[in-house]
């Protein structure tokens, strides 16, 4: 793979908690590590800077483009606004009280991180959560999904507000996708449809079957709306031109990993980064059976999320494989270029391959039991430390292969 002869580069960070945001941190500074650059600002500032496309007086590889979903979309939309991955760390170590590892520039320091930035109580809703009707005999015979479903009104814990307000006030000097110089798209599910929303710099909004593409909504609002992860928060009320409040919540729930956004927007090097891997045996730690039922239910959550992810990775592998075969076929045939652009051309359309799109995938290995046991919304700084550390080397593991 010819990483300098990539004209478009692209990061997609997926969901999981800030856990996953703490993941992704670590995964960024590896590509640093190996001369990555994360362009982002407004269009002037992005067009100083990168004049050519590539950091000024420079050939590292410059990422242009994001697509972040949950946790990944909090932590693209700072990198898409110009914000350094150094002034990010600092603000969630400044957040709770520790010496920070970097020193910034006064300038380039942003509002350190806490608690109530992440957890805004949902207030409105949190008095319904138990009816008067709770009690009531047809309410408890009806068995406990009746009882559940009627009984517990409460729509999530906490509320996304904080998130938004925190994006809006302290990290976006620009709050449109339109007026970014790199490309911003962030990803949520439609609560009441089938529909995943991918929100970004669309002059107009359009939908089919499967996907909304939203280009009315403000930047903080449509991470509120991605990271609205259930039941621990609420759906999020995205407002169209018209209104209409449309709820949003959790961008993984309906797509895990969107990669093909990336490609769909022109990216040929596509840099995906996620933290879920289900727990491996180890003897050190013995059988998930032991942990109880919050293990259990985080190895269930695991294996279907990265299952999903492995199917898509393994799909394009064959997608890729088949395509390379049919080209080999046409030469050895000796067809004439024509013949052979035409039959690799349906290929092309047939299998929706994208031959010049390399892919790189960053994961934890299944040797990190101490990703898996973390806790998924914890702010506590040792235990993100950790989990920043994992993700760094997974980076450099991973990204030994190509650079």
């Amino acid at each position: 793979m010819n990483i300098q002869g990539k004209k478009k580069i692209a990061l997609v960070l997926s969901g999981g908690g800030i856990k996953a945001a703490a993941y992704h941190i670590g995964v960024c500074m590896a590509l640093q590590e190996k001369g990555f650059v994360f362009a982002g600002g407004s269009k002037e500032l992005v067009l100083q800077r990168y004049p050519n496309g590539d950091a000024q007086n420079s050939n590292k590889p410059t990422i242009r483009l994001y697509v972040g979903s949950s946790a990944g979309a909090f932590v693209a939309s700072v990198l898409a606004s110009g914000k350094s991955l150094e002034s990010l760390v600092t603000a969630f170590q400044v957040g709770f009280g520790n010496s920070p590892f970097y020193s910034v520039p006064h300038d380039e320091r942003i509002k350190p991180i806490g608690y109530r930035h992440l957890f805004n109580l949902n207030s409105k809703r949190i008095l319904s959560w138990m009816p008067e009707s709770l009690m009531q005999k047809s309410l408890i015979t009806g068995g406990l999904e009746v009882f559940l479903k009627r009984g517990f009104k409460l729509n999530g814990l906490f509320n996304t507000n904080g998130v938004e307000r925190y994006l809006r006030k302290y990290i976006l000097d620009e709050n449109e996708f339109s007026r970014l110089g790199v490309e911003l798209y962030v990803i949520a599910t439609q609560l009441n449809h089938s529909r995943k929303s991918i929100f970004g710099p669309y002059l107009e909004s359009s939908k089919n079957s499967t996907t909304k593409y939203i280009g009315y909504s403000k930047i903080s609002e449509a991470v509120a709306a991605s990271t609205s992860l259930p039941p621990v928060y609420a759906p999020y009320p995205v407002k169209k031109p018209n209104g209409k409040i449309i709820y949003h919540y959790d961008g993984e729930i309906r797509d895990t990993l969107s990669s093909h956004v990336a490609s769909d927007h022109g990216a040929d090097l596509i840099i995906a980064s996620y933290s879920m891997q289900p727990y491996h045996f180890n003897s050190e730690v013995g059988s998930l059976h032991t942990f109880g039922m919050p293990a259990i239910v985080n190895q269930a959550l695991y294996q279907v999320l990265e299952q999903k992810v492995a199917r898509h990775i393994q799909n394009q592998k064959e997608k890729k494989d088949t395509y390379l075969a049919l080209k080999k076929t046409c030469a050895e045939l000796n067809l004439n270029a024509s013949m052979t652009e035409q039959i690799l051309g349906v290929a092309r359309e047939k299998l929706s391959h994208q031959p010049d799109v390399d892919y790189i995938y960053i994961s934890p290995r299944p040797q990190n039991y101490e990703m898996f046991f973390a806790d998924h919304f914890s702010l506590n700084p040792q235990i993100l430390e950790k989990i920043l550390r994992v993700g760094f080397k997974s980076g450099l593991h991973v990204l030994r292969e190509y650079i």
